[in-house]
């Protein structure tokens, strides 16, 4: 699929958040290990929370859906997979990050892979604290990297795991923590990536009645005794997802506002908003939709994005039509998401004229006279998003392998299609 992005300007537009894909795929998972039965509301309905829940099926938890609902027989920790179990989460990162040490919760061992390029993502530091925790791991090809086969009991006690590269090594151990035989305790010994996403995490255990004390981003300690039980749950809107309507505003003028989002998500894309109000941009928030609006030049700013991943490369393209130059840091743990998202979004954007520099943890973006392109996003859904919206400030931007935006966001060209001339 080849879409072609014109350039549109003094945009007045409404949309309509998809639901979260990360709420998503914990509460499948919650809901998988819980006692009784649960209805998740709006789930997100995309290749990645696919991958989750056919996974949790392989591992025999019982999922059935429902026009915009998922109704999950919950197995109250014990995954019966009957055998040896391979699970192919393709390139689902989250995916095959939270299902490795649930492996420790299966009757038979569990091999995780996926992709070529999920097989070049690291997964080394969580891998190396399962032991810890009474698991076994062998990597089957290359040390430290999918495939890996996990073995072994989820006995609990303390455990020391770096999240420097990725907090889903952390969230992995936390959502399966409550079945553990004796509590587990969590201690992070440097600054976690992402930070934010461990909200994330924690907001979903918790609603699904797990206990969590915490320090911080320091140390977390899960009860055994506090065990997830069966809920009605509804999945709120995405702000990784809304980010694209936002921008529109900015790069092209005019108004955008999206509805499905709350105000006090703990989100940590929810930060992007707070760019956009750096950078010119007026933003208001009501009980349920977020307003962005620009009626003016676009300043550039420095801007610290390390809790705020997924908006990083939507952010570039803001910055690229700005009239002083951006720098975004906190980013060097952007290497190892669908692609090594700091060159892969910089030299596309040389390629539409843009003046950009980075470092192993920051990208520069300078003033430059910008046209259109040829945009492959090498299978990474946000390159696509991103680079579509930047289009609709200066057309004549094509963006190949347009259907790989059905990972996180299957209905985003037909949201966008009412804008694009």
């Amino acid at each position: 699929m080849i879409v072609t992005v014109e350039k549109i300007s003094e945009v007045d537009l409404t949309f309509t958040a998809p639901p979260s894909k990360s709420y998503t795929h914990r509460a499948l998972i919650a809901g998988a290990l819980a006692d009784g039965k649960t209805t998740l509301f709006r789930p997100l309905e995309a290749e990645d929370t696919r991958l989750t829940a056919g996974a949790l099926r392989s591992l025999g938890a019982v999922l059935e859906d429902q026009p915009g609902r998922i109704i999950i027989t919950g197995c109250k920790g014990i995954l019966n997979n009957r055998r040896p179990t391979t699970l192919n989460l393709d390139n689902s990162g989250t995916s095959l990050r939270l299902l490795t040490t649930l492996a420790l919760l299966c009757e038979y061992p569990v091999t995780l892979t996926g992709s070529a390029r999920m097989q070049e993502r690291p997964i080394g530091p969580l891998a190396g604290a399962l032991p810890a925790l009474g698991g076994t791991v062998e990597f089957l090809q290359k040390d430290g990297y999918p495939p890996l086969r996990v073995s072994g009991k989820l006995l609990g006690g303390p455990v020391v795991i770096d999240g420097s590269m990725s907090s889903q090594f952390i969230s992995s151990i936390l959502m399966a923590a409550p079945y553990a035989q004796k509590e587990v305790e969590v201690i992070i010994p440097a600054p976690p990536a992402s930070a934010s996403y461990l909200d994330i995490t924690l907001s979903v255990m918790e609603a699904f009645g797990a206990t969590v004390t915490r320090t911080g981003y320091e140390r977390f300690v899960v009860s055994n005794a506090d065990r997830y039980k069966a809920q009605r749950y509804t999945v709120e809107g995405d702000y990784s997802s809304a980010s694209y309507f936002f921008a529109l505003a900015a790069i092209c003028g005019g108004k955008v506002t999206v509805k499905n989002l709350a105000p006090d998500s703990v989100q940590g894309d929810r930060r992007f908003l707070d760019a956009l109000q750096a950078m010119g941009c007026v933003v208001t928030y009501g009980t349920k939709a977020v307003t962005v609006e620009n009626s003016g030049e676009l300043r550039g700013i420095t801007f610290d994005m390390a809790t705020s991943p997924d908006t990083v490369q939507t952010l570039c393209m803001v910055a690229a039509v700005a009239s002083t130059p951006t720098t975004i840091t906190g980013i060097s743990h952007l290497k190892f998401k669908e692609s090594d998202r700091i060159s892969s979004t910089a030299e596309r954007l040389r390629l539409l004229g843009g003046d950009v520099q980075v470092s192993d943890d920051s990208i520069t973006i300078r003033p430059s006279p910008l046209h259109g392109g040829s945009i492959d996003p090498a299978n990474d859904h946000r390159t696509a998003m991103s680079f579509a919206v930047l289009g609709c400030g200066i057309g004549g931007v094509t963006i190949q392998n347009a259907e790989c935006v059905d990972k996180s966001f299957p209905g985003f060209w037909e949201q966008l299609s009412g804008v694009i001339p």
